[in-house]
């Protein structure tokens, strides 16, 4: 087990962040993140993902399926992250919340909505 702290909601995980949160190689990392399990940004610089997608040292299972949705919508990755990061009115708190309650069944059709 390793000495890093498990990341905190409002963290952001670098590449070399997420190959120490997940455990994974590098390469297994990037392959993650092509087939949006993931979703980072490099607004702040380097590239980085929002840690609070990482639960219990995997990405977060019903993340992919709304990425894909809000992709196949034509969100960019960077407007995927602020979508899932902020407060939603008709989910009544932000899309991640909802997801990481399970509710991802009204998380898609609101991202489906957005289409």
């Amino acid at each position: 087990m390793s000495d890093v702290p498990a990341a905190s909601p409002g963290d952001w995980l670098t590449t070399p962040d997420l190959v120490e949160a997940l455990g994974e190689p590098l390469g297994r990392v990037r392959r993650l993140i092509a087939e949006q399990h993931l979703v980072g940004s490099t607004r702040n610089g380097a590239f980085a993902v929002p840690g609070i997608f990482i639960v219990d040292g995997r990405p977060l299972a019903s993340l992919r399926g709304t990425i894909i949705v809000l992709a196949d919508a034509g969100f960019s990755d960077d407007e995927i992250i602020d979508w899932l990061l902020a407060e939603d009115e008709e989910l009544g708190r932000t899309p991640i919340a909802a997801l990481l309650d399970g509710h991802k069944s009204a998380v898609r059709r609101v991202a489906r909505a957005l289409a």
